[in-house]
């Protein structure tokens, strides 16, 4: 059983929980793109068997969430599990003030990532120290947002829609858009509806899992990597492949540096995975699978 499945994740179970599940209802190895937070529903795919070799490929994705941001009242983990630690009266004229803030937080620039994460300082998950009252230093990191919506809701509520990238902590932008407001603010509600090429209209409910495994609409290996260049292979060269001969990538074609791609059979199916590297050219990264083995 290999494959990506696409969980809608609802309130309350963590992401590893998510993928515990997953490993006693399919028996196979399985493991998450992306985590979310507890509190936060949505997209959470998961690499099941072979597909766990491709998760590095599809992380770094694009992703799109909607939620509500209360205005006024900030907490320590930036969302509703938190304690208030800070409130702040909420200015009037909200929605005069909306684009100015969509102009000053979108596009490309820099975020610091909240104490209450999962980022380490010397080994140590930075959520532990936070736990504590620890607050360290934490170098900003470069992403993008583009908001798709961001509108009141109520007097101290706003709704929003964002595509961002990749280490964006939506979080972290609730709080911003309460400080370029003149206030405090905090993360209300929060659902993922894409995450790269998967999107929740694909998903199925943490349910299914207690379902019958052939039901469940899996995402070939071969869709979720339909953005890499493909080289389909004869039934020869593929068995060369599996063998890790270098003669057969030299023949083909060159590449950018870092370009990952697919050997395939004729018929489409991926069976390794390969990257341009400088000087040298193409290299093997993983067999995926060997000829002859089930999907």
């Amino acid at each position: 059983m290999e494959g990506i499945l696409v969980i809608d994740k609802p309130p309350g179970p963590t992401s590893a929980d998510v993928v515990d599940l997953a490993k006693r209802a399919l028996k196979t190895k399985a493991g998450h793109l992306g985590t979310l937070d507890p509190f936060a529903s949505g997209v959470l795919p998961l690499c099941l068997g072979e597909a766990t070799k491709i998760a590095r490929l599809l992380v770094a994705a694009d992703k799109q969430y909607e939620g509500r941001i209360r205005l006024g009242v900030q907490t320590d983990t930036g969302d509703p599990t938190g304690q208030v630690v800070a409130e702040k009266p909420v200015p009037e004229g909200l929605s005069q003030r909306l684009e100015a803030v969509r102009e000053q937080l979108g596009g490309r620039r820099l975020q610091i990532p909240p104490m209450y994460s999962a980022l380490k300082r010397e080994g140590t998950p930075l959520y532990k120290l936070a736990r504590k009252g620890i607050t360290v230093e934490r170098e900003p990191r470069w992403i993008h947002v583009t908001f798709e919506a961001l509108e009141v809701e109520a007097a101290d509520t706003l709704r929003f829609c964002v595509t961002c990238s990749k280490g964006t902590y939506v979080r972290v932008l609730a709080e911003e858009i309460g400080e370029a407001l003149g206030t405090v603010a905090h993360l209300l509600e929060l659902r993922r509806t894409r995450f790269g090429p998967f999107s929740i209209a694909q998903a199925v409910p943490l349910s299914a899992l207690e379902g019958p495994a052939p039901a469940l609409p899996f995402v070939p290996i071969e869709r979720a990597l339909r953005h890499l260049r493909k080289f389909p292979l004869s039934a020869a060269e593929l068995a060369r492949a599996e063998r890790g001969d270098l003669a057969l990538l030299r023949r083909l074609p060159s590449a950018s540096s870092g370009e990952t791609a697919l050997l395939t059979d004729r018929e489409g199916q991926a069976l390794a995975l390969i990257e341009y590297r400088l000087p040298k050219g193409w290299a093997y990264l993983r067999v995926l699978r060997r000829r002859g083995e089930q999907s």
